[in-house]
């Protein structure tokens, strides 16, 4: 990888994460918070497919996903996020290497992939429903009551498929 490469991963990833940033905003209406899984990885995807049409070396994607997941631990967000992006960008790469990094259609499923570290988010709402809203209080009791009831324990798989 060349000093090019390394600022295409830089450039697009501080674009793909104030998209998803601004995006985010519309959690703050439950309804749209498991949307979230859906919204993201459409609208964030527009600056995601013009990446891979500059990524030609393996890594650029695995960075890119790595670099996602430290920026949801940096906002507030845990963990599980950093984890999935990790293995997520690393199979995102490896689908994308395999069409040679020019497949169109492996340009689409590698997005897909990609986009896994999105649904990473809402574990501690699955698992750890007390913790993660113990440190959102601020959001009120109304917010918590309905979130609580759009996005149940089987909503996980939903929202990662």
């Amino acid at each position: 990888m060349k000093g090019k490469d390394l600022i295409n991963i830089g450039i697009f990833s501080a674009i793909y994460f104030v998209i998803v940033f601004i995006i985010a905003m519309l959690g703050m209406i439950p309804i749209f918070l498991p949307l979230l899984a859906v919204l993201v990885p459409m609208i964030a995807g527009i600056p995601f497919m013009l990446f891979l049409t500059r990524v030609k070396k393996f890594g650029m994607i695995w960075i890119m996903s790595i670099i996602m997941g430290i920026m949801m631990l940096l906002t507030g967000m845990s963990w599980p996020p950093l984890v999935v992006s990790v293995f997520s960008g690393l199979l995102a790469e490896l689908v994308y290497k395999s069409g040679n990094y020019k497949s169109a259609a492996k340009a689409v499923i590698t997005n897909g992939v990609f986009s896994l570290w999105v649904a990473a988010n809402f574990l501690p709402l699955f698992f750890a429903a007390d913790t993660y809203w113990s440190s959102r209080q601020n959001y009120g009791q109304d917010y918590i009551d309905t979130v609580t009831k759009l996005m149940p324990t089987w909503m996980c798989p939903v929202t990662f498929i």
